[in-house]
């Protein structure tokens, strides 16, 4: 089964300085009908225009992954983590028992476009931690790449919840198959381009739950970059 969650029907906050969409309820934007899916809590598409970004701000108990499609985006928290990412690299944050970080666009001439996404973590009161590493983009564009899983192995980043993040990217009419383990569901989103998924056209921006499926099929219907979580 797929359920389709539409780029056009996502929450939005527009602060001059900052366009953000909302996959699930954020901030302000609040639906009850999209509160997150399983331990996934927030896809938020973040576009900052240049110089501007996040003052320090606290959070607590979640696990924080930034991932930069545009541009670069600089951290820094009071766990003594910080750095500049950018596009083929990923940035973790677990907030654990309590943190303060910032974020802004790292340049003073281009904007930065990113996806925020938080997962809840399966233990309250954790260290707080950081750290950032790089992904084979090449590789990407053969087959899936693992971005973040429990155990951290292949040099993923680690994150406490029974969770994989993957990203692909497919040419048009490139097909790739992804099986998915019983008992498992998965978000996918689209980051850029347009993608089918099982026969589905989803495009930018847009995302999709899928539960009761043993095996996704992806074809790309113009250039992609996709994000799938694979969830208990």
């Amino acid at each position: 089964m797929i359920q389709v969650r539409t780029a056009e029907d996502r929450g939005r906050t527009d602060w001059g300085w900052l366009d953000s969409r909302h996959t699930f309820s954020f901030g302000e934007y609040y639906d009850p009908a999209h509160m997150g899916f399983g331990t996934l809590r927030v896809i938020n598409d973040d576009r900052v225009t240049a110089g501007a970004g996040f003052g320090t701000h606290g959070h607590r108990d979640m696990e924080i992954l930034s991932y930069v499609l545009e541009g670069a985006l600089e951290h820094k928290d009071s766990s003594g983590g910080g750095g500049v990412i950018r596009p083929g690299e990923i940035q973790f944050m677990r907030a654990g028992s309590g943190v303060t970080h910032s974020e802004y666009n790292h340049s003073r001439v281009e904007p930065v476009h990113f996806l925020q996404i938080w997962i809840v973590p399966d233990t309250r009161s954790l260290k707080p931690a950081y750290g950032q590493s790089t992904f084979d983009r090449e590789a990407a564009r053969r087959g899936f790449v693992r971005l973040a899983s429990r155990d951290g192995g292949n040099g993923t980043i680690a994150v406490h919840q029974d969770v994989e993040l993957s990203v692909t990217m497919l040419a048009p009419g490139e097909k790739r198959e992804l099986p998915l383990r019983p008992g498992r569901q998965a978000w996918v989103h689209v980051a850029r381009g347009s993608v089918a998924v099982n026969g589905t056209v989803l495009r930018e921006g847009d995302g999709a739950a899928i539960s009761a499926e043993e095996n996704l099929t992806f074809l790309g219907e113009s250039g992609a970059e996709v994000l799938v979580f694979d969830l208990a």
